[in-house]
């Protein structure tokens, strides 16, 4: 009689292994399978937590327990970049992060702090502060001076795609084929961040889900991501609470944890190495049992 229970080679295979990706002279991926980037917003009007964490001294205790319940990164930022809203100046956005970034490194002096910005004199600043490396939403496309800063300072990049600029982006959706052309963009950005001087494990690449793309551009990059995989450097994925899920479910955005875990779970078995999150623990279970399933 046939089993009902299916072998492990039933289960997508994850690429192994996964590239490098250095902080303090470390491979932060040597010893996991996965990386959860927990999200610090220091704005008052970000999609899902806008102004809950505005005051330094409640960013940097969310910043805790966010690590507490198991992030290996925490990303700072404060700059919206919800589709629609305005940049702000490099003055308010350095008002806003610092203080955060100082506190959480007094706080947790181990963890690897990540700052989201496009602007490289932000950067600079918040590496001066204690960050570790650099989440840019443009790929270094708005301040091309980042990708040096970052080389010189030995900062790991995340470069993400994205078409146009936060306050216009959602008006550039149309794609031939999205996986391919997501795809091409990003190796050209990492080829721009090699020339720049970032070697080797210091170069992460994003999809940018929800960044100038509609859900059936989401899906499609999360069902394909095995394109970017094989781009030769670690992926990282952020669907949490987007609005993608509240399309396909009709759930707000408080409402997004389940549908949330399923896109990561599901980017996880294609190859996806880091996640950018508002709900650690719950990942670390989901991403956990993926992770034991695939060794199974």
């Amino acid at each position: 009689m046939e089993s009902r229970h299916p072998q492990a080679s039933a289960f997508p295979a994850r690429p192994k292994p996964a590239p490098a990706l250095m902080c303090r002279g470390q491979d932060l991926l040597r010893d996991r399978s996965f990386l959860l980037m927990g999200i610090v917003n220091v704005t008052p009007d970000s999609f899902s937590d806008g102004g809950r964490f505005l005051d330094p001294a409640a960013a940097v205790a969310h910043g805790v327990r966010l690590a507490d319940d198991g992030a290996h990164i925490l990303d700072v930022g404060a700059e919206s970049s919800r589709p629609g809203s305005d940049p702000v100046s490099e003055e308010e956005e350095l008002r806003r992060l610092l203080p955060v970034v100082a506190g959480l490194r007094k706080a947790l002096p181990e963890i690897v702090l990540s700052v989201d910005t496009t602007k490289a004199a932000v950067a600079a600043a918040a590496l001066d502060a204690g960050a570790d490396m650099v989440n840019d939403i443009s790929g270094g496309t708005f301040d091309p001076a980042i990708l040096s800063l970052c080389a010189g300072r030995g900062a790991s990049v995340v470069l993400m795609h994205m078409r146009g600029r936060p306050k216009t982006m959602q008006d550039q959706v149309a794609y031939a084929d999205v996986v391919a052309e997501v795809a091409a963009a990003l190796h050209t950005r990492a080829q721009t961040a090699k020339r720049a001087g970032l070697g080797p494990g210091h170069i992460v690449v994003d999809p940018g889900l929800g960044f100038s793309k509609g859900p059936e551009h989401n899906l499609a990059l999360i069902a394909h991501l095995d394109a970017l995989v094989s781009l030769g450097y670690p992926v990282l994925v952020g669907a949490s609470r987007k609005s993608t899920i509240g399309v396909l479910t009709g759930a707000p955005v408080t409402g997004r944890l389940p549908g949330t875990l399923a896109l990561h779970t599901a980017a996880f078995l294609k190859g996806a190495s880091l996640f950018r999150v508002h709900d650690v623990k719950e990942h670390v279970q989901a991403l956990t049992c993926a992770a034991a399933l695939l060794g199974a």
